[in-house]
């Protein structure tokens, strides 16, 4: 089996430069494996130095060559797939920030747990309140809450005693 070339653009040198300004120690350690089978450092060797078997490096060489530096780096996990569709994400958020009607929701604020209830009502999905705040914060969010105001507070006399204040003789 012929043996995998590995791009030549980037001198040994650049690549242990590199390495050195890179902040992941994962990544300086795969340019520097790079760097040494470069400088014709047998594969298996330059695998042991940089803490890896010569399958790895192989994979890494593959990876190097196709995206170059940037395939170095770890890849995102892509995580689980979410409970609620983004359509019913969207639904949810536009829920959130209309706010709840007190006659047909029954509350006069979001928390979180009517949430849970609510979501799990419309959409059949549950949520933990941890997991509902995660969402809401996921969806650009906050949990905090406004300051509270009596239903029968007078805006108009507010207003005056703001700008009139209470005069000192």
């Amino acid at each position: 089996m012929a043996a995998l070339l590995i791009r030549n653009d980037i001198s040994p040198c650049a690549l242990r430069g590199r390495a050195r300004r890179e902040g992941d120690g994962k990544v300086a350690a795969r340019l520097i494996a790079i760097a040494n089978a470069l400088d014709g450092m047998s594969r298996a060797d330059a695998a042991r130095l940089a803490g890896m078997d010569r399958q790895t490096l192989r994979d890494w060489v593959i990876r190097f060559n196709e995206a170059g530096v940037a395939g170095l780096h770890d890849r995102k996990a892509p995580g689980r797939r979410p409970y609620l569709t983004e359509g019913q994400q969207a639904t949810l958020k536009g829920m959130i920030l209309r706010g709840p009607d007190p006659v047909v929701d029954g509350v006069r604020r979001w928390r979180i747990v009517d949430l849970v209830r609510l979501v799990e009502d419309k959409w059949g999905v549950r949520y933990t309140q941890t997991g509902m705040l995660r969402l809401v914060w996921s969806l650009g969010l906050s949990h905090q809450k406004g300051r509270p105001e009596h239903p029968k507070a007078d805006r108009k006399a507010q207003t005056r005693f703001k700008k009139g204040g209470l005069r000192r003789r």
